[in-house]
């Protein structure tokens, strides 16, 4: 399956964000070992929205990932 510019797959499984719904102040959690693969999806993902965020690598439900909070 071909990936979008908005997909992630840090781990090498697909991951959608609803991200033409994902309002300011939002934030969503990507589980992720990879966290420095999925920084750099999102990152190219935020620079093509013109969005700014905010992430932090953590522990979610015993789950190692990255939460990401759009802040503009």
């Amino acid at each position: 399956m071909k990936l979008k510019l908005t997909d992630l797959n840090p781990d090498g499984i697909r991951v959608l964000v609803d991200w033409d719904n994902f309002p300011v102040n939002a934030s969503v959690f990507i589980p992720a070992i990879d966290s420095e693969l999925l920084h750099k999806q999102l990152k190219e993902i935020v620079e093509a929205y013109g969005w700014a965020m905010e992430t932090r690598v953590c522990i979610e439900n015993s789950k190692l990932g990255v939460r990401i909070w759009r802040v503009m």
